[in-house]
């Protein structure tokens, strides 16, 4: 399994306009759902947040949860230029999210996988200093192929 084929052009922005916590849940949960099933996920979010932020330094934070309204895995990618305030470990901006979401019955454990995955191209991106270099979700998207091709 490999991040790469999890991710999606249109569910990557690499502008986010939100400049709080809860606007760039939201802004990311808008990307995979929309109408009730959205607010629900943004609920499931929120909560997840209060246990400890999911801002896991350098920039980075991985927004995550499980919902029964999900039927497979789903991940949305946001990146703020500005950097949104996160309660992140290292008390720093977060600039780029990964939002993953699945559901609670998840075949292969591929949630965990995933969430791993995501920390150990996330920790490439953030050492070779390239979190910016993506102008499009298809650059973005190229880019994580290449880091997952070192990490292997």
């Amino acid at each position: 399994m490999n991040l790469t084929s999890l991710l999606r052009a249109d569910r990557i922005n690499l502008d986010l306009k939100s400049k709080r916590k809860p606007e760039v849940l939201r802004e990311l949960v808008l990307m995979i759902r929309s109408g009730d099933t959205a607010e629900q996920l943004l609920q499931t979010l929120q909560k997840r947040e209060e246990l400890g932020s999911t801002g896991i330094g350098k920039g980075i934070a991985i927004p995550h949860g499980r919902s029964l309204l999900l039927d497979k895995l789903e991940i949305a990618v946001g990146r703020s230029t500005k950097g949104v305030e996160f309660d992140a470990i290292d008390k720093k901006p977060v600039h780029l999210f990964f939002l993953v979401m699945a559901p609670p019955q998840d075949p292969g454990n591929q949630y965990l996988i995933t969430l791993g995955r995501i920390a150990l191209v996330c920790q490439e991106l953030t050492k070779r200093r390239q979190l910016f270099d993506p102008q499009t979700p298809e650059e973005f998207i190229e880019l994580v192929r290449s880091l997952e091709e070192k990490v292997k």
